[in-house]
């Protein structure tokens, strides 16, 4: 698994904390997608499981080091949905527990590395809970989370929680370079604050097709605001990615507004300048803020409703947006 410059001091101030007889046996890690969170809690888990750690590294070459390099140590439990299954559940949690408290295989520290808490039901949560309150000798949690208001209270409480933030931006931007060289400046910065400033979420959106993804629903924004015809945005938006495009829309939306308030400084989409103007000079700014906030609640209803038909929200929200931007006309 590789490794990024900004995790360093996170792995530190982990590390320290059991060097110093502090160390959580179970740790909460709170980080946006696309910081590394998995990579830091898997070079903890390295740590852990060394049998001749050196300092705050592990050494690479004892017998833990070798069946952690290959993934196949036999007390490092990654804890996530069984295949086909989009949860986890309590069965799973619970045969997982049974195989904690047995002897450790390797006789060392067993670990679980559970990379998304927020997959836990109910049922399964308050199953890890009674784990955790009377976790097996030598045994770490290791929970990772993008949302923590979507995990019990009590899951929380037993846990060490531990924030992992973004770089800053100009480590982000330069790594971002380093890694796809070819890449403009503007470019690289936009994606990294449309990524909230998270490297890797940046360097997938940079990707060929996903990039020109987004820059297709910029033209063709520019071309609704000639014909005043948003239904043409509809076989953009209607797809299994629709979160990821309306977040693209709503980032343009507000930096209309921003645009409107002489603050372009702060724009988002700095490669998009024209485009925000034109969006920015085709409605005043209620009606803007009044767009900006039906967008918000039309995502929100993608995200919460079950089943609901997303073709016909969407029409529904662009005829709307359509009658405000003709009204200015």
């Amino acid at each position: 698994m590789n490794w990024y410059p900004w995790l360093n001091h996170a792995y530190r101030q982990l590390v320290e904390t059991h060097q110093q007889g502090r160390g959580h046996h179970a740790v909460l890690l709170h980080a946006h997608e696309g910081t590394g969170a998995g990579a830091l809690l898997y070079g903890l888990s390295r740590w852990l499981m060394c049998q001749d750690k050196q300092g705050m590294k592990s050494c690479g070459k004892c017998h833990g080091c070798h069946l952690m390099l290959a993934e196949t140590h036999s007390d490092w439990h990654v804890l996530a949905p069984e295949k086909g299954k989009n949860t986890i559940g309590v069965d799973t949690v619970r045969q997982l527990s049974e195989k904690l408290y047995e002897y450790s295989q390797q006789g060392g520290a067993k670990i679980v590395w559970l990379p998304s808490t927020e997959l836990l039901t109910d049922a399964a949560s308050n199953a890890l809970l009674k784990t955790l309150e009377e976790p097996p000798k030598n045994t770490y949690f290791l929970l990772q989370c993008q949302q923590t208001a979507n995990l019990l209270a009590t899951l929380r409480s037993r846990c060490f929680y531990y924030f992992l933030p973004v770089p800053e931006n100009s480590i982000g931007l330069y790594w971002l370079q380093s890694q796809l060289p070819a890449i403009s400046s503007l470019d690289a910065q936009t994606a990294l604050k449309l990524s909230q400033g998270a490297p890797l979420a940046a360097e997938r959106l940079l990707q060929t097709e996903k990039w020109q993804q987004r820059n297709l629903l910029c033209q063709s924004i520019a071309q609704v605001l000639d014909k005043c015809d948003t239904l043409s945005l509809l076989p953009l938006l209607n797809r299994d990615d629709v979160q990821q495009s309306l977040h693209w829309l709503i980032s343009l939306l507000s930096d209309a507004v921003k645009w409107q308030q002489q603050a372009q400084n702060y724009c988002v989409n700095q490669d998009q300048k024209a485009l925000i103007h034109r969006l920015a000079s085709a409605q005043n700014v209620e009606n803007l803020l009044s767009t900006v906030n039906d967008w918000v609640h039309c995502r929100h209803q993608l995200l919460s409703v079950v089943a609901i038909n997303r073709e016909l929200l969407l029409t529904a929200q662009l005829l709307n947006w359509e009658k405000q931007l003709c009204s200015t006309q």
